[in-house]
């Protein structure tokens, strides 16, 4: 973990940083603030759309483990980490679950440490590496020791994808789809302004200026990232509604700017 923070540029506001700050973290700067202040400005929804987002991730999590038998997690974009990780809900169901985390914010690997407290039972690991890099990914030593390509993988895209613009999006995807066995599953979050498209507008614009350029989907479109894999219940749809919990009543659809959806690979 040496050196990261040697890496961390404070000078300009990070995607990770500013999902921090607005979920009430402490892993930011003056810079991740200002931004992230703008951004409530322009949508004051945005800590809500966020939350629910983390949410899903939980969810679909506990679901791959308790419903479906996954005990072996590739997430990748993982962010600064913020309880409860995903280990720490799939090893809650299945205490030998194995998850590898993936970023590539120094920031994130500053913290990586908090992301390797697994259980006795199972396993973590993280790696440092860009999802428009999947071979290094796929093939870095933490990949190849966890993960046994045997048995199915859940794959965790969640809050990244609308950073990955076209043509690369639709590729990266299948690209760490491709070596992963029949039975394996996908869980992705896919920004979309269907919902709210002039203050979504603003906050693409703001997300722009700060040197993070966004690309968000409508329905259509975010569907298709899952052509040729069998959707489970209910479906492609706003995180908030996706398998929802009693802390999702009265969300109100304006406030979510996020498809999400977990598929089988067949």
């Amino acid at each position: 973990m040496h050196g990261a923070g040697e890496r961390i540029d404070t000078s300009t506001a990070h995607s990770a940083r500013v999902y921090d700050y607005i979920l009430g973290g402490k892993d930011h700067y003056l810079v991740d603030i200002e931004a992230g202040d703008a951004m409530c400005r322009h949508w004051p929804a945005l800590p809500v759309h966020m939350l629910e987002n983390r949410r899903f991730m939980h969810r679909a999590g506990r679901f791959l483990a308790e419903e479906q038998g996954v005990r072996q997690f590739l997430d990748v974009g993982t962010g600064l980490p913020t309880a409860p990780n995903l280990h720490e809900v799939v090893q809650s169901v299945a205490p030998e679950s194995r998850v590898v985390y993936v970023d590539n914010d120094p920031i994130v690997l500053a913290h990586a440490r908090a992301l390797l407290q697994s259980s006795p039972e199972g396993a973590t690991a993280y790696v440092d590496a860009d999802m428009h890099d999947p071979d290094a990914i796929l093939d870095s030593p933490q990949f190849r020791a966890l993960v046994d390509l045997d048995e199915p993988v859940g794959l965790m895209v969640i809050g990244i994808l609308h950073f990955i613009l076209p043509p690369d999006d639709r590729s990266l995807v299948r690209r760490l789809l491709e070596p992963l066995p029949s039975g394996s599953f996908l869980a992705l979050t896919i920004g979309t302004a269907d919902f709210a498209p002039e203050e979504i507008g603003r906050v693409a614009e703001e997300y722009a200026r700060q040197g993070m350029p966004m690309a968000l989907r409508d329905l259509p479109t975010a569907t298709s990232f899952f052509e040729g894999m069998e959707l489970m219940e209910p479906g492609v749809t706003q995180v908030h509604k996706w398998r929802p919990g009693p802390e999702q009543d009265g969300i109100e659809d304006r406030a979510i700017a996020m498809y999400g959806a977990v598929a089988r690979k067949k």
